[in-house]
């Protein structure tokens, strides 16, 4: 893995670069696991509301059955050069019992509003309690940017 190029970001830029990943991507992948069936991994569009990740799918999905045995979830952005993993506990809520903000806010970025499908969806709030952040080996050390819900300084 060539390093040559990367310069180490402090926390306050990991975290500022990190926010602003949240707010402007599409894509996160979501990986889950249950007792029985193993783990799961799935790419779904998200929302960040400033505090949590939102994200829809079937309410028949592997991910949302997985959820509802074993909450504690993991999320990464897809680029492998400059990692974005957060993990915590998910929320699910049925379409029609999702916060009127929130399915609002996905519609708005989306242009998809779920609630008028004819399956049932799920809404999926992941508030994240550890988020780690890094651009190649040099800024390994360092990486966790938030620690128990709170932002690293």
């Amino acid at each position: 893995m060539t390093t040559t190029g990367i310069v180490r970001r402090r926390a306050a830029e990991r975290r500022r670069d990190t926010l602003e990943r949240l707010s402007s991507e599409r894509d996160v992948w979501v990986s889950t696991a249950h007792p029985e069936h193993g783990p799961h991994q799935v790419p779904l569009w998200f929302l960040w509301d400033g505090h949590a990740v939102w994200m829809c799918t079937g309410a028949a999905s592997a991910t949302v059955r997985n959820l509802r045995a074993e909450p504690r979830v993991r999320l990464a952005l897809p680029d492998a050069l400059d990692v974005v993993l957060l993990q915590g506990e998910a929320e699910c809520f049925a379409d029609r019992e999702v916060p009127d903000d929130a399915a609002k806010a996905y519609t708005a970025k989306f242009g998809w509003d779920p609630r008028t499908e004819e399956d049932p969806f799920v809404y999926v709030r992941v508030t994240p309690r550890t988020v780690r952040a890094w651009r190649g080996e040099p800024e390994l050390r360092g990486r966790v940017v938030m620690r128990d819900g709170s932002w690293v300084r």
